[in-house]
């Protein structure tokens, strides 16, 4: 039996999110700097011949749904993104098949879930119709998915972050963007792993009402978001270059300074429990640190001197954080057949 199975890693973004978010990339120019770590999004397809239907099964939502036409699919929230995947590639495919998916974080943990769960199945569905993509191709039909489609509100990182894989400075311009994959020293890696400390606060949230009070305060053309979008951009520059250069006392200062302007973007960025959480992690010795995603939940990405990085984490231990062990990922989206 040919199966085709997909991985797709989540992300780390550490500035520039909220400048990928329309309509400023088209205006302005957005940046964003992230990175691909080992938690990933799966799916895997097993085809069951002409004249079955196809059969989708998500372990994070535990739902089980069966499809006919893909043509006629409706848009109902209830598997959505597969659903407009379906209808993009594979409206009449004359065989039916059993997709079964899931992923290493909940949606709404601000690791780039959801759209790392599209461009995994993206990637089965193509491998499986035998229609190869490119990974600019990939990445740009999960964006039309997710924002065209089914019209969710966000940004544009996730889905080139998650499809191309390891360390990238990421341009969004009115008409393209560009992904610039960067050469970080091996040494430079190993020590961010030992001194980055990620913590789930707890709680997950929906990005949506967030963005949604961002893109509104942009519309004010004389607002603080203007003045804040610009200044994670300029912080953005400064930590690709600090990055580059190995100065990573300097990385966490500016993951504080990216943080606060973070939190001018709308209300609901952060909440009264992340506040205390992230005080008691400056005062038990973090240099910095942000909410990963949009904020109001999800995981807590803090920078610690190696010799304070446990004192860091029994400190979010005690407001009920938990931290979570991760490796960065070079690769990004594979996708290959199996026998079993």
């Amino acid at each position: 039996m040919n199966i085709v199975r997909s991985r797709v890693p989540l992300r780390m973004s550490f500035a520039g999110g909220g400048t990928d978010v329309p309509p400023y990339p088209e205006t302005h120019g957005g940046v964003v700097l992230c990175a691909a770590i080992d938690r990933f999004a799966y799916a895997s397809l097993t085809p069951t011949g002409p004249g079955t239907p196809f059969v989708a099964e998500s372990l994070d939502y535990d739902v089980v749904a069966s499809y006919g036409d893909a043509s006629h699919l409706v848009f109902d929230g209830e598997l959505d993104l597969l659903k407009a995947a379906l209808r993009r590639l594979a409206p009449e495919t004359g065989g039916g098949a059993h997709l079964y998916m899931h992923s290493d974080a909940p949606p709404g943990s601000g690791l780039g879930s959801s759209s790392a769960m599209t461009v995994a199945i993206v990637g089965a569905l193509s491998r499986w119709l035998d229609q190869p993509m490119t990974e600019y191709e990939i990445a740009h039909l999960a964006v039309e998915i997710e924002r065209g489609d089914l019209g969710i509100l966000g940004g544009l990182q996730d889905q080139y972050a998650c499809t191309f894989g390891g360390f990238n400075f990421i341009e969004f311009h009115r008409d393209a963007v560009v992904v610039n994959p960067l050469r970080i020293n091996r040494e430079t890696i190993l020590e961010l792993e030992y001194t980055l400390l990620l913590v789930f606060t707890g709680t997950t949230r929906r990005s949506d009402g967030i963005l949604a009070r961002q893109i509104a305060n942009y519309a004010t053309p004389a607002g603080a978001v203007h003045d804040a979008l610009r200044e994670l951009k300029d912080i953005t520059l400064d930590m690709k270059r600090a990055l580059l250069q190995s100065r990573l006392d300097n990385f966490g200062s500016l993951l504080h300074a990216g943080w606060e302007n973070k939190k001018r973007l709308a209300s609901g960025v952060t909440t009264d429990a992340i506040d205390t959480m992230y005080e008691a992690a400056l005062r038990a010795g973090a240099i910095g640190g942000k909410v990963l995603g949009a904020g109001g939940g999800g995981y807590l990405l803090l920078s610690c001197p190696a010799t304070r990085r446990h004192a860091v984490a029994r400190a979010c231990e005690a407001l009920d954080g938990t931290p979570v062990p991760f490796l960065f990922e070079a690769t990004g989206l594979c996708s290959w057949r199996s026998g079993r």
